[in-house]
């Protein structure tokens, strides 16, 4: 019986995956604010590192350029890499915190009790 619930919970979970994507958005257009809202895991001041880099540095010339901003690494890119745009027209501030809204992120105590930690 303890199978049956711990597969129909493994699959419940995969199948809700897509509904946490982040938002596209324009790396090198947007504003803080906006990435902040956008991408999955990237809070307003590591968004704000973001657009200081961009700025001193120019715009980014592929999504792997990200990892030089102090607080990205590999598995911030590999969570959003389908929503990190270069060019074009990604989310305006409102999409993205229209998106951000839906999926609220939960408290790290609720986490770590959800965990057993």
């Amino acid at each position: 019986m303890f199978k049956k619930i711990l597969v129909a919970a493994v699959l419940a979970f995969t199948l809700a995956l897509p509904a946490f994507a982040a938002t596209p958005v324009n790396i090198n257009t947007a504003d803080a604010a906006t990435i902040a809202s956008a991408l999955d895991g990237i809070g307003l001041s590591k968004a704000k590192a973001i657009v200081a880099f961009r700025e001193e540095h120019g715009p980014f010339k592929n999504v792997d350029d990200l990892t030089q901003v102090k607080g990205i690494g590999a598995a911030t890119l590999k969570r959003n890499q389908d929503a990190i745009l270069l060019t074009g027209q990604g989310a305006t501030p409102a999409e993205a915190a229209a998106s951000k809204a839906k999926h609220p992120k939960k408290p790290k105590a609720a986490a770590a009790d959800a965990t057993g930690g």
